[in-house]
């Protein structure tokens, strides 16, 4: 499982690397300013959040034999990543759409916070498993 999350984490950092330069250079030219604001907050959040799965499955792997604290580390990335798709992929879709006239688009506004509301409950999944488990050495 580990593993896998850590290809994840360093997909999407690579993702985010090669979006953040797409932002920089290709949509300067086709976007408002404060539109480039919102992709880039997109990009952010993603870094952010694929260098967590990293560490998280870092972290994962210190203490593999035990089970609740995997299922919880597991949920966390899980979280991470729907955090990711909901997320900053409803800021770059809502940005690159903003450039053509999609009425429908606005559906998208809503589901942001709910991609948050994942980020969070990542974090706070990850915290209980810091709190609850010793890693022992």
């Amino acid at each position: 499982m580990h593993r896998k999350i850590l290809m994840l984490g360093l997909l999407f950092s690579l993702l985010a690397v090669i979006l953040g330069a797409f932002g920089a250079h290709a949509l300067k030219a086709l976007v408002s300013q404060d539109k480039l604001q919102v992709f880039e907050t997109g990009v952010r959040y993603q870094f952010m959040h694929a260098v967590a799965l990293i560490a998280l499955s870092l972290y994962g792997s210190q203490n593999e034999e035990k089970m609740g604290e995997q299922k919880a580390i597991g949920w966390s990335a899980h979280f991470f990543l729907i955090g990711i798709f909901l997320f900053s992929g409803s800021l770059y879709l809502l940005t690159l759409l903003s450039t053509s006239n999609y009425p429908w688009a606005r559906f998208l506004g809503p589901i942001t916070p709910l991609g948050g509301l994942c980020f969070i409950l990542g974090w706070l999944l990850w915290l209980r498993v810091v709190f609850l488990y010793k890693v022992d050495k």
